[in-house]
């Protein structure tokens, strides 16, 4: 116990400095223990400091709080008066920390996002939205159809503030994997490769014409997409360029080009002309939420992570690819994406 400070009493007081809610935290802590020691411990602080902090605050009450001596420590009819205030000051001071901590996880105005083809209505970036939107209801969402030439400059534009893409993206790019599925082939109705027992493999497709994607900035991304150039070295033959989907799938289905697609293509992209099959021995391609280094820390953009974070970590982040429906065999199912080092998936 601290018996340095005699009996408590009045003091003179060191107005135009307030007690801190820090002291006052302690003071209610004394009170309760009634011993400087305990009390120190259960504050986390040193005796010696937590002595000084408890002298500065009667400094500045002008009046002692406290009868110290080297057997006991009791509240002075003062400290006892002032308890109850000491509570009640510590309690608001709690309540604004709360309200500002709701306030600035508030998100409100609006929030652009980006997808590419039928992105929007995958389970994944369903329920995602769906988070966000239960716990930003003051926050409007846009969804943006994106070109598949465009969907980066869209992102490093400004045109969005986030999107529903798939991997590879350029570096720069911030990206939170969602969810990774086999790809599939896209082929003409009629193409004898359909023919040929499943899954293909990618020797199968040999000498045939791949769609294009036009923009340097997807050239990386689609050379991943189509295996360019092949495991031999073999550069993949390029034939019409487009800049959307629906532009690709119709080159497909006229027969100008085939294409490798994820496999939720099957049920995604329907087409008259269009069939699809199976290929063994390519990895996987992921899907990704992604946004620019800058647009992070808005609330919104960081909103619309934590939805995405808390949909993984309670595992409602559905596989990608939807159930095959029909012959032909069922597709390798979709799995959640396991980053180097994790134990578990995303969170």
């Amino acid at each position: 116990m601290d018996g340095s400070n005699g009996r408590g009493g009045r003091r003179t007081a060191t107005w135009g400095s307030d007690p801190s809610v820090h002291q006052l935290r302690l003071f209610l802590a004394l009170a309760e223990e009634l011993h400087f020691g305990q009390a120190a411990k259960r504050m986390f602080i040193s005796q010696p400091a937590f002595s000084r902090q408890i002298t500065a605050l009667e400094r500045r009450m002008g009046i002692g709080l406290l009868e110290r001596s080297t057997r006991r420590v009791e509240l002075t009819p003062e400290g006892r008066a002032l308890l109850p205030v000491a509570r009640a000051a510590v309690e608001a001071a709690d309540r604004l920390r709360k309200a500002a901590e709701l306030q600035a996880r508030h998100v409100s105005g609006r929030l652009r996002v980006g997808f590419v083809g039928a992105e929007a209505a995958m389970p994944y970036t369903q329920r995602i939205l769906t988070e966000f939107r239960s716990r930003n209801p003051d926050c409007a969402v846009e969804m943006c159809g994106l070109d598949l030439a465009g969907q980066v400059e869209a992102l490093t534009g400004g045109d969005v503030d986030a999107a529903f893409l798939h991997l590879p993206l350029p570096a720069g790019i911030r990206t939170l994997q969602l969810a990774a599925e086999p790809r599939v082939v896209c082929l003409p109705v009629g193409d004898p490769l359909l023919d040929r027992p499943q899954p293909l493999a990618l020797c199968d497709l040999g000498e045939r014409v791949f769609v294009d994607v036009a923009g340097e900035s997807v050239r990386e991304w689609w050379d991943h997409w189509t295996v360019n150039p092949r495991p031999d070295g073999t550069a993949v033959r390029f034939g019409p360029v487009v800049t959307g989907l629906e532009s690709l799938l119709l080159a497909v289905a006229q027969g100008e080009g085939i294409a490798l697609l994820p496999a939720a293509a099957r049920e995604l992209y329907p087409r008259p002309g269009l069939a699809y099959a199976d290929i063994a021995g390519l990895p996987p391609v992921t899907a990704a939420l992604a946004w620019l280094p800058a647009c992070g820390e808005w609330r919104s953009v960081a909103a619309l992570r934590q939805a995405a974070r808390a949909v993984l970590r309670a595992g409602r982040c559905p596989s990608a690819a939807p159930r095959r429906r029909g012959g032909g065999g069922a597709a390798p199912a979709a799995r959640r994406v396991r980053l180097p080092g994790q134990r578990r998936p995303l969170v």
